[in-house]
């Protein structure tokens, strides 16, 4: 085969699964002439590079093809395109549940579950849990490193939630598969300017941008929101700077609901949904959300919910009624493996719930 052609047949790898080839078959294909060729990718993967690379076979290790590419320079990763990921949920009617990670238990608990499920995920990273895991180069590194022990095979997209302009910067630097910016605080006009300059970072950086319109209730690590229903010809106006995927507030809020709580904005949602078109929509605190009211959300094209609360409850309670019943003490049941195992086990049925819920089990 010749080098040229070659080098499209890796490219269309990298780019598209579905149409793709598997590691097997590139490496008969390349057979031991890497040198020789190695030249040539170099010459032809900036064309990729801005596509970003991503390993999406990482069930067989990362590879000989991803060697060659870090030997060469470039940034190869695990994490899948958030993007892709949404576009195939709005067309098939289903939504891509996106679980907030604070650590290594949190982060394997989410991965086993979405490959035991066989559906789409997508790791969701507030700037203070980055802070506590020390940093998103970090956070990449665990990730990606998990899903290859954990020969992990279903989509996994790694996105930073309700980012500072700043810190989206810092995730595009280390390696995420997509970043949401919330500017909804910001007066229109400057959540407008700042969108355009991200859209431009993350299109060459092969990223996915997320932007919000009217701000979601209740508290995400500091950010306050009150509740408020999004202005549907807003979300138009930054729907068309060329984000990728659009959080509007329908009376959503994160954390617990209130009991006086009115319930999701449907007529909102609607005129949104028929101002913006084929853009995935997504809806924050999807803790405690009505599962009539999730598949109606779904229904009316949100392909992405965000899960971070009800997961935190959940580790709570299960690892509080460990230590209540004194399993701590008896043997080593001190040991933090044993002491934060039913936590994590609250963690996993937590999302297996949401993931059938969301419908996306089994489409990965």
């Amino acid at each position: 085969m010749k080098k040229d052609e070659l080098l499209k047949n890796i490219e269309k790898y990298w780019t598209n699964r579905a149409e793709g080839y598997s590691q097997v078959n590139l490496e008969e294909l390349a057979g031991e002439k890497w040198p020789g060729w190695l030249s040539g990718i170099e010459e032809h993967m900036p064309k990729v590079e801005r596509k970003g690379i991503r390993i999406l076979d990482i069930g067989t290790g990362p590879g000989f093809f991803s060697i060659i590419l870090s030997r060469a320079g470039y940034q190869v990763t695990a994490i899948d395109y958030t993007e892709e990921m949404l576009k195939k949920a709005k067309a098939g009617h289903y939504a891509v549940g996106q679980f907030n990670i604070n650590n290594l238990e949190w982060t394997k608990a989410i991965l086993l579950t979405a490959q035991e499920l066989n559906s789409p995920v997508i790791l969701g990273v507030s700037e203070g849990a980055g802070k506590y895991m020390t940093g998103y180069k970090t956070v990449v590194g665990m990730v990606n490193g998990m899903m290859e022990e954990l020969n992990i095979t279903v989509p996994v997209a790694l996105h930073l939630d309700h980012g500072s302009y700043e810190g989206c910067l810092k995730c595009v630097e280390a390696g995420f598969s997509s970043i949401m910016f919330d500017g909804s605080h910001y007066p229109i006009e400057e959540n407008v300017a700042k969108t355009k300059e991200l859209v431009k970072i993350v299109a060459e950086h092969g990223m996915s941008l997320e932007a919000e319109v009217g701000s979601i209730g209740g508290e995400e690590d500091g950010v306050v929101g009150m509740g408020e229903c999004a202005d549907p010809k807003e979300c138009k106006m930054i729907a068309d700077l060329g984000i990728d995927f659009l959080a509007a507030g329908i009376g959503n809020i994160h954390g617990k609901y209130p009991a006086n709580w009115k319930g999701l904005s449907f007529e909102t949602l609607d005129a949104i949904q028929k101002l913006t078109g084929e853009m995935p929509l997504v809806l924050h605190g999807g803790t405690g959300i009505p599962a009539d009211m999730i598949k109606k959300a779904i229904s009316l094209g949100v392909a992405k919910i965000n899960v971070n609360t009800e997961c935190q409850l959940a580790f709570a309670d299960a690892t509080r009624k460990y230590i209540e019943a004194g399993k701590d003490l008896e043997g080593k049941g001190f040991d933090p493996r044993k002491l934060l195992a039913p936590g994590c086990e609250a963690i996993k049925e937590t999302v297996r719930e949401k993931i059938n819920l969301f419908g996306s089990a089994g489409k990965a």
